[in-house]
């Protein structure tokens, strides 16, 4: 699930204001399926829903038996059938069988107070999951255990059977240092899997609204801008000004954080001097190799965009395969 859907904020909201929601959440499903284990889909008492449970399978199915389950006040675990027609018709390569369980929020199903513990964790960067019995019968946040899960991303049913795992992983970012020509194709691109991207550059002519619509700006220097921030587990750092005046104290930040990709643009004799001045200063082999350098993938890149993919593909590798 992307933490960038907002489902829970969405059912909350809904909650709240009176009209009613419940959730629904793949809890299993087959491999060419559009939405992994823990997707979700918010509908209210209205009939109005947000997100998405198949890209558009069963969704008229699941939205009926939630506004049931919600009159009734009880959870419902469903299953369906996909049919090759249906998955060909949004465009999957083959069908197959998908369980879904669907919560009221409220007496019966999902506790209102537990969803709101759960959004403020979400709005807090704290990683959570929620287990939830799938006979509806007990249910709880957990910070700790799931060791795996949070670092995969990974949703799924324990091997015990009977208890679903949804993790709620914070929200990736992509913090770039660096204005320039590559970080606009990053920004771009680094969206569709999900990162929010943030420019640092106190370069006002480089880091404009302008040159990055849509995207943070932050006009400060990059190390003063990455303590501001704060970089955790779920942040990617690419640094692309080509000067180590702007990267080398960024770099110095980044190491000491939890930031799980790491990388800086340059050639291989520009990163040899860039990681000597960085042991000069006192970093390790250990620390200066957590840097990517020359930042992405070997795939013979040519320009700014194809740059921008090869940096992109590395990111996701790191964080699917640490």
């Amino acid at each position: 699930m992307q933490f960038s859907e907002a489902i829970p904020e969405q059912a909350l909201f809904w909650a709240q204001g009176g009209e009613g929601a419940a959730l629904a959440t793949v809890i299993e499903t087959w491999g060419s399926a559009p939405r992994r284990a823990g997707a979700q889909l918010a509908v209210s008492g209205a009939g109005a829903m947000q997100g998405s449970v198949s890209g558009g399978c069963v969704e008229g199915a699941v939205v009926l038996e939630a506004l049931e389950a919600l009159e009734a006040g009880a959870p419902r675990l469903l299953e369906y059938g996909v049919s090759d027609g249906d998955a060909f018709a949004v465009g999957l390569a083959c069908g197959g069988n998908i369980r879904i369980l669907v919560e009221p929020v409220g007496p019966g199903g999902m506790p209102l107070t537990l969803l709101q513990e759960l959004v403020a964790a979400r709005a807090a960067r704290k990683a959570v999951a929620y287990e939830v019995a799938l006979d509806g019968s007990a249910r709880r946040l957990r910070h700790d255990g799931h060791a795996t899960r949070f670092r995969q991303d990974c949703s799924g049913i324990e091997p015990d059977g009977a208890t679903f795992v949804a993790i709620h992983n914070p929200l990736l970012r992509l913090v770039i240092v660096g204005a320039v020509h590559i970080a606009q194709a990053l920004t771009e691109m680094a969206r569709v899997p999900g990162f929010d991207p943030i420019v640092i550059d106190p370069r006002a002519a480089f880091a404009s609204a302008e040159r990055f619509p849509r995207t943070q700006l932050v006009s400060d220097w990059p190390d003063a801008a990455l303590k501001a921030l704060g970089l955790d587990a779920r942040c990617a750092v690419v640094l692309l000004t080509h000067d180590p005046k702007l990267d080398d104290p960024a770099l110095r930040i980044a190491l000491a954080s939890e930031a799980f990709y790491i990388g800086a643009l340059g050639s291989t004799r520009t990163h040899a001097a860039r990681c000597e001045r960085l042991s000069a200063a006192g970093f390790d082999a250990a620390q200066i190799a957590r840097i990517r350098g020359p930042v992405g993938l070997d795939i013979a890149a040519a320009g700014p965009a194809e740059i921008a993919v090869s940096i992109l593909a590395e990111m996701i590798r790191d964080l699917r395969r640490p």
